[in-house]
């Protein structure tokens, strides 16, 4: 990564990745989806597959943890 993204704040981050996706006439509903994704995808990561922490961290109860895991599985 560029030291120079990397000093950038998380909001100028975003709005760098969002031009490219509006750039790349990305539906929202998709770039939903894939931020979604990542965002889970990363989460796992991080805390070793534990959900209880996982949703925890995110800030959401572990059921609706289970349900965005479960519609991303299904598309991948």
């Amino acid at each position: 990564m560029h030291d120079g993204f990397k000093s950038l704040s998380i909001h100028q981050k975003l709005k760098i990745t969002i031009q490219e996706m509006i750039d790349q006439e990305i539906p929202l509903r998709e770039a939903i989806n894939e931020f979604e994704l990542l965002f889970l995808e990363l989460a796992e990561k991080k805390y070793n597959g534990k959900k209880v922490k996982m949703a925890q961290a995110l800030g959401i109860h572990r059921n609706t943890l289970h349900h965005l895991m479960r519609k991303h599985q299904k598309k991948g």
